[in-house]
């Protein structure tokens, strides 16, 4: 099931896709009205949603409704860092690491498919990363690797965009990762029955049509159970918390010469089996 979140009449909702139209949950009057509800309410929520999505009678056009985040608001946002082997080779003097790395993103990152990615004024080094990203179903605390994929709700697309001179200097990855727009999720979220194996999706990376970057899943260092274990260890995931699984090779900031976004150019990521997340690039404007 493809499940989105959009903007129809003024009003945010939650549909489900149904013979390439919408089918709007909010007409339903009893599932929960936005997607963090939908996944909290845990298999009866999903079990309406199915039901809905195949017997639904409101159904909207693509065309007549905005797409949002299809997680606009999720507790935690946990990206990982070196998790491909084909990126960990385009880093001067990276080593092989011995357990996953993580970063937070936070929610006031987030945008959705067609927003604008916004260049800051105090960075000339903004590069792009796709990067697959899963959605928590249940709460969980050490929980065994092997069964950490029974936690898992479903799969989108995350743009991990980053300032590298602000994230580079002084290490100061937090502040480089989190500027307003750089977050980037979306178009839908798949649910985990749609994709029972992710460990072998292609994902590319389009910049005005130029294809960047070019993977599978199948080169990641940790596999998905092996990520999600590493995070449980630590803290409660919760349902609705958002976690990717690394970029692959091709950002802009190892090639030669460098690559970075600038104003008019059009970001599409693609990821297999979840389809794509296309967003513009605009310059700051300083308010005057």
């Amino acid at each position: 099931m493809r499940l989105y979140t959009f903007e129809f009449a003024g009003q945010q909702r939650t549909g489900a896709e149904r013979d390439g139209r919408l089918v709007d949950f909010s007409q339903s009057g009893i599932l929960p009205q936005d997607m963090l509800s939908l996944i909290r309410a845990g298999e009866e929520g999903l079990a309406y949603a199915r039901e809905l999505q195949q017997n639904g009678q409101v159904t909207r056009s693509f065309a007549e409704v905005r797409l949002r985040a299809p997680i606009p608001n999720p507790g935690k946002m946990l990206y990982s860092g070196i998790n491909y082997r084909g990126h960990l080779e385009e880093e001067p003097g990276a080593k092989l690491p011995d357990m996953p790395r993580f970063f937070s993103k936070l929610p006031s990152a987030i945008i959705g498919p067609g927003d604008p990615i916004v260049l800051p004024e105090m960075s000339r080094q903004v590069d792009y990363e796709v990067e697959l990203a899963l959605v928590i179903w249940r709460q969980a605390r050490n929980v065994p690797d092997s069964e950490m994929m029974n936690y898992v709700f479903g799969y989108t697309i995350a743009h991990d965009v980053s300032a590298r001179d602000i994230q580079m200097h002084d290490a100061q990855e937090t502040l480089g990762k989190n500027f307003d727009t750089f977050a980037p999720l979306g178009p839908c979220l798949v649910t985990k029955d749609e994709i029972p194996d992710p460990s072998n999706l292609r994902l590319r990376t389009f910049i005005n049509g130029e294809m960047l970057q070019d993977s599978s899943t199948s080169d990641w260092v940790f596999p998905l159970p092996r990520l999600l274990g590493a995070l449980n260890r630590v803290m409660t995931l919760q349902p609705g918390d958002v976690v990717t699984t690394g970029c692959p090779a091709g950002v802009g900031y190892f090639r030669r010469p460098q690559i970075f976004l600038k104003p008019g150019d059009v970001c599409r990521l693609e990821i297999e089996k979840i389809g794509l997340l296309e967003n513009p690039v605009m310059a700051e404007v300083t308010p005057i």
